[in-house]
């Protein structure tokens, strides 16, 4: 259905990406590789200067990231990366699982498998490269693209809209997770044992397998929490 001549009068042809977009760009992925630590506050003034821009452009910037939960602000201090708590953990893990839930599904039943798992393997190749090379900041990107490729792989518009910003703090909670494996092929292993079921079309198999992930996540960074046994931390003002 063509618009009414005389509509949207003040749109324009975008030529580039606005200068808002490419600073909310640079943020997300400082906060997303841990180069802006949980907790770190933002202040306008040095930031400003880094990017040698006005504080208009930075203060759209920094609210798109408000509207998307990765800074919180505070009345009278300004603006802080977000602090994964307990139950923040949670819910991002939750939240993933029905993610990939339905997109681990989509790539069973779509008939198209051995490319999923052709292109999620390249990810895998990535992980252990990183993991021989001790380098953990690359091992993290890599089984973040893992889950991304996953997603994109439903062919699903909304899966990958949903899981846009859950991604993102992933990352943050891969950064957090590093610590807790004393073996870092632990991860390539629990990976590599998805494909195996994705490609042998084992749904069962790898809808526990996935299941089983996220859930070793959860414990590891929450301790006490379970999203198979429902144990979600208490809610703030409900403890």
């Amino acid at each position: 259905m063509a618009l009414p001549p005389g509509m949207l009068p003040e749109i324009e042809p975008v030529s580039r990406e606005s200068t808002a977009a490419v600073i909310a760009r640079q943020l997300r992925d400082a906060i997303m590789t841990g180069a802006l630590p949980p907790g770190t506050q933002l202040g306008e003034t040095e930031l400003a200067a880094r990017f040698q821009v006005s504080r208009g452009p930075l203060r759209e910037a920094m609210q798109h990231l408000v509207s998307e939960g990765l800074l919180r602000s505070e009345r009278h201090r300004g603006l802080f990366v977000i602090d994964l708590e307990p139950g923040d953990v949670y819910d991002i893990y939750a939240a993933r699982s029905a993610i990939e839930r339905a997109a681990m599904l989509r790539a069973l039943r779509g008939g198209d498998r051995d490319r999923i798992a052709d292109v999620l393997e390249q990810t895998v190749a990535e992980m252990a490269t990183a993991a021989s090379e001790d380098d953990p900041s690359a091992l993290s990107t890599a089984d973040l693209k893992f889950h991304e490729a996953l997603i994109n792989a439903s062919g699903s518009k909304r899966l990958v809209r949903m899981a846009r910003t859950l991604l993102i703090e992933t990352r943050m909670c891969l950064t957090a997770l590093q610590s807790t494996y004393q073996r870092v092929e632990e991860r390539v292993e629990e990976h590599t044992k998805l494909i195996q079921a994705l490609r042998a079309g084992d749904e069962e198999t790898a809808l526990t397998l996935l299941e089983a992930h996220m859930e070793d996540a959860v414990q590891r960074l929450a301790p006490g929490t379970s999203l198979t046994d429902g144990q979600a931390p208490p809610v703030p003002g409900n403890a």
